[in-house]
């Protein structure tokens, strides 16, 4: 139980120190990337106003068939891609939430460029 307890607060930790450097603006939203062991969560949010611009998620009716793996991570991003663009957002900020950028974030990323957003 300890393990975990230690796993959660080292993710917290880097959570924090991300946040405090990352922050949206009408300009430039912040992209950021949940997952679980079952389903992501990507959201576009704008931190002055406090509001969700755009969010794709594994769990909406369009984007059930996705599993929590890269080669699906990869789709969700160009699914919130095209979202972004029709919502007239090309530039983001890209919040990692503390996850290492590397299998399925960095493919969420990979795939909301291929769409056309950059950051």
């Amino acid at each position: 139980m300890n393990r975990i307890v230690d796993k959660n607060r080292k993710l917290a930790k880097r959570k924090a120190h991300i946040r405090k450097r990352v922050s949206g603006t009408p300009e430039r939203p912040r992209m950021t990337v949940f997952r679980s062991n079952m389903h992501m969560y990507v959201q576009v949010i704008d931190d002055t106003e406090g509001r969700t611009l755009v969010s794709a998620s594994t769990l909406e009716a369009a984007l059930k068939d996705l599993r929590n793996c890269v080669a699906d991570a990869t789709k969700l991003g160009e699914a919130i891609g095209k979202r972004c663009l029709e919502k007239n957002i090309d530039k983001v900020v890209f919040d990692r939430n503390g996850y290492i950028y590397h299998g399925i974030v960095k493919a969420i990323a990979d795939g909301a460029r291929s769409a056309g957003v950059k950051f």
